[in-house]
């Protein structure tokens, strides 16, 4: 009866690991809040939990259903509904999440990319800041992450076919050490853990299945396109059973895509198209399996029981804003984070566009974009400046003034491909695309924020730079979202710079946590995207993201930032493994 008389309040508890949280949680004598979006699954998992309450305790089960955790007002009505009744939080269990769109980043709809980022950081976030209200003192927050998106030194995991889930997740690590400094005045404790592989109906039905199918979707299958595939692929995957397939179900599929093709010959090529999607999914799993030294996935109830263990004080006073790795997996990777850019002969731009989007926030960043045009200029090359509507108006004049420039919404996708496709038009052939993130503005806590400050953030660093990437990738490959096999061996350049660390000799820990949380995005996003492009997608186009300044504060150098531009735009970058750039540290 460790936790009895606590009470811990667990997002996406109707089932999976929530469930076996919550479950764990009442074993010992807790009390346990439960909420997710659908009301079935919640009701079934409150009368399970019910009987497991232990006899002699006063432990009892909440629901909260119909709670998206990225939907403010749900979260806001029932943290105000709890701190109406006077309840008070001990723990509070950030685990709620999806798996996202599982496809190749130029295919990912952008509204499902920002959807996932909502549930999975934001949704963290904002859970995390409304339960400060009926949390005191030696109260926790616990969120759970992924093992896919943290960094180990010079190294970043990709995990292809899944940007916006590794983009939120890396983000999710960081912003639990950033809540740690913030919070410690208040006495709550932030922790993270990254369980590793974990038995799930998540992986099985759909993580690995959808990524077979994405496999079959840019490799092609007989004679089906890969839009075709697209089509298919979520009807045929609802046909996988667990003693089979639902042959039925896959005629039936076939029936409504037939499009004038013979309904029996394409019955059995969409049969022998989910066969493979199997086969694929059960070689994924088993070569993961095989990087773990028992060769076994963790159990939801093992998940748990580490969650619980962070739980405990003492525990959680030692490990207070650490992430604490559960990744039992040995998974080899190439070096993705660098320093400086290898050097190359200055490039001749001569005919060539660079595109730049703004995203400005004080006069160095409009200084960066005036050194970094003028760079392009100076080698020939003709450029294009394409300022946020957000940036300052002092700053947009400061730009335009010098280069061509459009005040523009970047965060809006058919605005950023109608300048792209004007700029290839009036100045010449993209050469690359250059987007500034701009710098963090200063706020003295993130957790103090509004939402819609928060909001804001997350569009300038995180959305709006999976905007113009993506966008970009279209200009450089039009139609290729949809066709993958039109990437193979084309070229291009995409560089996002920011946000830069904060400057300074009396820089706080918190300064350098809040800018973290934001290239906790960005890092694993990069890398999975290259991943795609080289080794999927075949094509030499490369995204690169440069992270200015350094860990002792010292003021950024655009020379090298241009020197890694110079690097990006050559032939050698293609072969590189490394796609992140510190370029102003040494280490």
């Amino acid at each position: 009866m460790k936790f009895q008389n606590k009470i811990a309040l667990i997002t996406g508890s109707g089932t999976g690991i929530g469930k076996a949280i919550a479950t764990k949680f009442v074993e010992e004598g807790a009390s346990v809040i439960i909420l997710g979006r659908r009301k079935g699954p919640l009701e079934e998992a409150a009368k399970e939990l019910e009987g497991k309450i232990p006899q002699g305790t006063n432990a009892s089960v909440r629901i909260f259903s119909g709670v998206d955790v990225s939907d403010e007002t749900a979260m806001n009505g029932m943290f105000d509904s709890l701190k109406n009744d006077n309840v008070t939080i001990d723990y509070i269990i950030n685990n709620a999440g999806v798996s996202g769109p599982v496809t190749c980043f130029p295919n990912s709809p952008l509204d499902e990319f920002k959807s996932t980022i909502g549930i999975h950081l934001t949704g963290t976030f904002w859970g995390s800041v409304q339960a400060l209200k009926v949390m005191k003192e030696g109260g926790k927050i616990i969120t759970i992450s992924t093992f896919f998106t943290e960094e180990r030194p010079l190294e970043q995991r990709p995990y292809r076919f899944r940007s916006p889930y590794t983009a939120s997740q890396g983000a999710k690590n960081r912003l639990a050490e950033c809540m740690s400094w913030e919070l410690t005045d208040k006495g709550i404790i932030s922790i993270a853990t990254n369980p590793g592989p974990v038995h799930s109906d998540r992986i099985y039905k759909t993580v690995y299945p959808k990524a077979a199918a994405e496999f079959m979707r840019v490799s092609g299958f007989e004679d089906l396109s890969p839009v075709e595939v697209e089509e298919a692929k979520d009807d045929l995957l609802e046909c996988i059973l667990a003693d089979g397939v639902d042959k039925e179900g896959i005629a039936k599929t076939a029936e409504k895509l037939a499009n004038g093709k013979d309904v029996a010959k394409l019955t059995e090529t969409f049969t022998n198209l989910l066969t493979k999607i199997q086969t694929i999914a059960e070689k994924v799993q088993n070569n993961t399996s095989h990087m773990i030294a028992n060769k076994e996935f963790l159990s939801q109830t093992q998940v748990a029981e580490s969650v619980l263990n962070l739980c405990d004080d003492e525990i959680a006073k030692i490990i207070n804003g650490k992430v604490i790795p559960g990744d039992r997996v040995f998974y080899p990777v190439k070096a993705h984070v660098g320093t400086t850019t290898p050097g190359v002969h200055q490039p001749d731009f001569g005919g060539k566009a660079v595109v730049f989007t703004v995203d400005a926030t004080d006069k160095a960043d409009a200084e960066r974009v005036e050194y970094l045009a003028g760079h392009v200029e100076k080698n020939g090359g003709k450029v294009a400046c394409f300022i946020s509507q957000t940036t300052p108006t002092n700053l947009q004049e400061q730009i335009s003034g010098k280069f061509h420039s459009h005040v523009v919404d970047i965060t809006n996708p058919e605005e950023v491909s109608k300048w792209l496709n004007t700029a290839k038009t009036n100045i010449g052939d993209i050469l690359g695309v250059i987007h500034i993130t701009g710098k963090l503005p200063e706020v003295e806590k993130l957790t103090e924020l509004s939402r819609v400050g928060w909001e804001e953030l997350v569009a300038k660093f995180i959305s709006t730079p999976a905007t113009v990437a993506q966008r970009a990738l279209e200009q450089f490959v039009p139609g290729g979202g949809k066709d993958p096999r039109l990437f193979k061996d084309t070229k291009g350049s995409i560089m996002i710079i920011g946000p830069d660390l904060p400057i300074g000799r009396k820089v706080t820990g918190t300064q350098r946590a809040q800018v973290e949380v934001f290239r906790g995005a960005l890092r694993p996003f990069t890398t999975t995207v290259n991943q795609e492009l080289s080794d999927v997608l075949k094509s030499q186009i490369r995204l690169f993201t440069i992270f200015p300044g350094s860990v002792t504060g010292s003021e950024p150098n655009n020379e090298k930032i241009a020197d890694a531009f110079n690097f990006l735009v050559s032939d050698i970058s293609a072969s590189s493994s490394e796609v992140t750039f510190c370029v102003d540290e040494s280490r």
